[in-house]
Formats: structure tokens, C-alpha cells, sequence
């Protein structure tokens, strides 16, 4: 394996971080990842967003407020 550069890295950062890349390229970053401090950094803020936003997913909002929202939806729809 080959250290794949800063470039790479932070380009290909998203999909590392959900798996969705070929084993050897997510060994390239990821053995960067563990030798750059700038990207590691970057790695640690994306996993918190991602571990952040899986949190926001599993959280409903209250039925009221969804009445609300759609209510809304549907009344700008029908003036444009």
C-alpha cells in the first residue's frame, strides 16, 4: 500500500467514511490518515458529523409540529 496524499484523502473522505470504497483505496487513506495530522483531524470532525447526523435520523419530530410543516408545505404548493 501507498500513502495516497493529502489530496485524495480529503477528496475521497466522505466515502471512506460510509464504506463505499474499494479495500485497497480505503487502505491508502486510511494509512494516510494515520500519518497526517491535518487529515486525521478532518477524519475525527467528519466521523462526529456522521455519528451526529445518524443520531438526528433516528429522532422523530412531535406529531404537532409535522401537522404544522406539512400544513405549510401544502399551502405554499398551491399559491405557486
Amino acid at each position: 500500500m501507498s500513502d495516497c496524499g493529502c489530496e485524495k484523502a480529503k477528496a475521497e473522505l466522505e466515502e471512506y467514511l460510509h464504506n463505499e470504497l474499494r479495500r485497497d483505496d480505503a487502505a491508502d487513506i486510511r494509512e494516510h490518515m494515520e500519518n497526517c495530522a491535518d487529515c486525521s483531524g478532518e477524519l475525527k470532525v467528519g466521523l462526529v458529523l456522521t455519528e451526529a447526523v445518524r443520531r438526528a435520523c433516528r429522532d422523530t419530530a412531535p406529531e404537532e409540529l409535522r401537522v404544522q410543516v406539512m400544513t405549510r408545505i401544502r399551502a405554499i404548493q398551491t399559491t405557486h
